[in-house]
């Protein structure tokens, strides 16, 4: 079984069911057992600014499907929450990334792991802090020093106390 951080974000429609929806189908997998979940975060929208703000977290899975079939498994819970791959950075259901696979580094054209823009962001790091006490693979700073380097620079602020 292999220990694995999920980032989890919405920013079209029911964002918090979007959320919990795909919580609920990453359980239903025979092969995943979701262990822990942060706390829920409002935050600005990166890349494409003209859009609604989003709602992100991060959860903590224990799975035996390798990287690539977990890949797999998670672009078919997005597309069954009607992800639309249309605008990079754009507006969306649902986005499911693999932010960490136990210790392992990936360099394929369709998945790298460790995520490779987590250590710049906000709203992987702060929620990704209340479930992990790791370091990020290849990072020379801690997860503490991210956010205190990235904080003030990107609107993130708590939304919601983990309630499902």
């Amino acid at each position: 079984m292999a220990e694995v951080f999920l980032g989890l974000g919405s920013n079209v429609g029911n964002r918090m069911h979007y959320l919990q929806r795909a919580i609920e189908m990453l359980k239903e997998h025979s092969d995943i057992e979701v262990i822990a979940k942060s706390n829920i975060y409002e935050t600005e929208p990166y890349g494409l600014k003209d859009q609604d703000s989003f709602l992100n977290m991060t959860v903590k899975i224990s799975s035996k499907l390798d990287p690539e079939r977990l890949l797999k498994y998670i672009h078919i819970v997005e597309e069954k929450l009607d992800r639309e791959r249309i605008i990079h950075w754009g507006p969306r259901t649902i986005d499911i990334d693999i932010l960490l696979y136990g210790k392992e580094k990936i360099d394929l054209p369709h998945l790298q792991v460790p995520h490779p823009y987590m250590t710049d962001r906000l709203f992987v790091l702060m929620p990704l802090q209340e479930i992990y006490d790791g370091t990020i693979p290849g990072s020379l700073e801690s997860i503490d020093e991210l956010i205190q380097k990235h904080k003030g620079k990107q609107g993130i602020e708590l939304y919601r106390k983990q309630l499902f």
